[in-house]
């Protein structure tokens, strides 16, 4: 593999995609059910979802801040582009988060023969400049196919809101 971009260090491991299906979120203590105290009936009943949902959410804010932070090695294909990958409508720019994790999906893809090249980008570039460069919605996989695989997504909040999928007041 070739570098075209800084020799920077290692960057912290951001998430396991298989963390984002563990309720509570890392760092959110889950009580035992006996433990648990009755609910009041005549309360709003939704609250526990919500304190889980704005724990999943802080959790999400702590690893996009580290991302942003970041510098990531991104790839360009045969042809001098940024690698991308469509799924399901939207375009994914592939990132990796060092050369092991990128020569990973090289084995994987039967291309571990060949030269990569690829930038080392800090994520806030590929998050602000990058994907609205993109046609259509595009967000951010970072470490492809890998068991610490990160999706970034087209949504306000991730990417710029002029470029964001609206999803219905969902925020």
């Amino acid at each position: 593999m070739r570098g075209n971009g800084d020799d920077t260090s290692r960057p912290d491991r951001l998430s396991r995609l298989s963390e984002l299906a563990d309720w509570p979120a890392p760092g959110v203590p889950e009580v035992p059910l006996e433990e648990q105290q009755p609910v009041d009936d005549t309360a709003n009943d939704t609250a526990p979802v919500h304190d889980e949902v704005s724990a999943g959410r802080r959790w999400f804010a702590r690893l996009l801040g580290e991302f942003r932070r970041a510098a990531v090695l991104v790839p360009f294909d045969g042809q001098g582009s940024l690698w991308t990958a469509d799924f399901n409508g939207v375009r994914w720019i592939c990132a990796f988060s060092d050369e092991e994790a990128l020569s990973r999906f090289a084995r994987a893809r039967g291309d571990a023969g060949r030269e990569w090249e690829y930038r080392t980008v800090l994520g806030a570039r590929l998050l602000d400049v990058m994907v609205p460069m993109l046609p259509g919605p595009a967000g951010v996989a970072l470490d492809a196919g890998g068991e610490e695989g990160m999706l970034f997504p087209p949504v306000a909040g991730v990417v710029p809101d002029a470029v964001a999928v609206d999803l219905g007041g969902t925020r």
